[in-house]
């Protein structure tokens, strides 16, 4: 799997002075390298997938690194101490509509301390590509399709094996800086890739 973002979350977490936070921190594929990076701290990584925190245990384990795994939704969650950095790599396009994406970030407004840092990232999305892979069939990274509903501004991803389908929802770069200002965050930087 593509990990050409890793090094730029261990950079920020690397600048955080205190409590770091990572949203749908699924396998782990991010905030391991992040807490090799930060130690004797300890990450705080939440999922709503009980499994996936498992597997993130397991492999955080056999890297020797501590993870605060919690179980829980970005759009609701709490931590104990106010966070310097709180990131979510991929998964805010997993959220479906415009008001889970804000009450994840009030969620994270709330959750923050004065002057730390949100970061997150979204792919510019382009219709025509969508519309060309619609109903293509691909075996990377699993066997899967694709199936693109253009009226709802969502790409499914539909497993061959039958188990679940992955949506991603779309968001512009306004609807994206409205959900900076509603939740009462500043932008300090936009960035077009890993590298600034």
């Amino acid at each position: 799997m593509d990990s050409t973002d890793v090094p730029f979350y261990v950079e920020l977490a690397r600048q955080a002075t205190g409590p770091i936070v990572e949203l749908a921190v699924g396998s782990g594929r991010v905030a391991i390298p992040v807490a090799e990076a930060i130690r004797p701290n300890v990450l705080v990584g939440i999922d709503t997938s009980r499994s996936m925190l498992d597997l993130a245990g397991e492999k955080a384990e056999a890297h020797g690194v501590q993870l605060d795994l919690r179980l829980g939704d970005m759009r609701d969650f709490r931590i104990d101490s106010p966070a310097a950095l709180i990131y979510c790599p991929r998964a805010m396009m997993l959220l479906h509509t415009w008001h889970d994406r804000r009450q994840a970030f009030e969620r994270v407004t709330a959750a923050l301390k004065p002057g730390g840092r949100f970061v997150w990232n979204a792919f510019v999305f382009d219709h025509r590509t969508a519309t060309e892979q619609d109903g293509r069939h691909m075996d990377n990274p699993v066997p899967h399709i694709v199936r693109y509903a253009k009226a709802d501004n969502r790409i499914d991803i539909v497993l061959d094996d039958g188990g679940e389908t992955a949506s991603i929802w779309w968001a512009t770069k306004n609807e994206w800086l409205g959900l900076i200002e509603v939740a009462g965050l500043r932008l300090e930087t936009l960035y077009g890739g890993y590298c600034g």
